[in-house]
């Protein structure tokens, strides 16, 4: 081997690096609100890419369903984010039982359209409460023990809410650019102890849930679709391939980002 063939080979794999640095292989992850939609296909594409995947949510059969769908790495159990008194609880818990977390992905969260002067202060504290308040609680509760373990990763899910004005969101919009604040802070604080943290931001994704808004609202669905330049709404696992890209060591220099996942929806005119 030449030396310059020596340096391109080490280069491309320097010594210690693992074979595949996007397996998740040996980790554990907790997604909130993994039974259905986008929180399912993250926890499908972790445990495709080796993690154990705990999921969370309110809906006991909705949870079961989806353990027995997901396999052997799964496993679920019952809370609601909203009773933030149950986190450090829920965290501990998973502990114990599993071992160290090393992947929190808040991806649990709510909605609501409303035009701005319809919506009430109950409206507007619940969304926040949810989108907000619940994902800093929980995240406080894994970081303590990633930072004290220095080791870990956070993965907030933001929204296209967040990057410019959609009608009739204001609560939702208001949240998601708080989450937005929030990555860079954390990431800021938390990075010499080696958590990182990072968020990604959905654009328009094919759920049973957006479809049934889509469908109820022609006219947003066109606009959305002539906003996005690749012409198409995206996949579920479009978002659980990314979170396993943000979750792994292939984005180990990666942190305080936030990834749009939108078929160019956020740069489309």
């Amino acid at each position: 081997m030449t030396h310059i063939e020596h340096l391109v080979s080490s280069h491309i794999q320097p010594s210690g690096e693992q074979a595949n640095p996007f397996s998740l292989e040996g980790k554990l992850a907790l997604v909130t609100g993994g039974g259905t939609g986008i929180g399912l296909e993250i926890a499908r594409c972790m445990t495709v890419a080796g993690a154990t995947v705990v999921i969370t949510g309110r809906r006991e059969t909705v949870l079961q369903e989806a353990v027995a769908e997901l396999g052997n790495s799964a496993h679920y159990l019952t809370n609601d984010i909203c009773e933030l008194d149950t986190l450090e609880g829920l965290v501990a818990h998973i502990e114990a039982t599993y071992g160290p977390l090393d992947i929190l992905v808040n991806n649990a969260g709510v909605n609501m359209k409303k035009p701005a002067l319809e919506v009430t202060d109950e409206d507007f504290s619940r969304i926040i409460h949810t989108n907000l308040n619940a994902v800093f609680s929980l995240t406080r509760a894994c970081a303590k023990r990633m930072v004290a373990r220095r080791s870990g990763v956070i993965l907030m899910i933001s929204s296209m809410a967040a990057y410019y004005g959609i009608d009739r969101v204001v609560a939702y919009a208001a949240s998601k650019s708080a989450v937005e604040g929030m990555v860079k802070v954390l990431a800021s604080e938390f990075s010499k102890d080696n958590v990182r943290v990072n968020a990604i931001a959905p654009g328009f994704i094919e759920t049973e849930m957006s479809r049934t808004a889509m469908n109820s609202d022609p006219d947003r669905r066109d606009r959305a679709m002539r906003r996005t330049p690749m012409g198409k709404f995206g996949q579920p696992s479009d978002i659980g391939h990314a979170a396993v890209f943000m979750a792994s060591e292939a984005a180990r220099y990666i942190t305080g980002a936030s990834l749009p996942v939108d078929g160019g929806n956020s740069i489309g005119f």
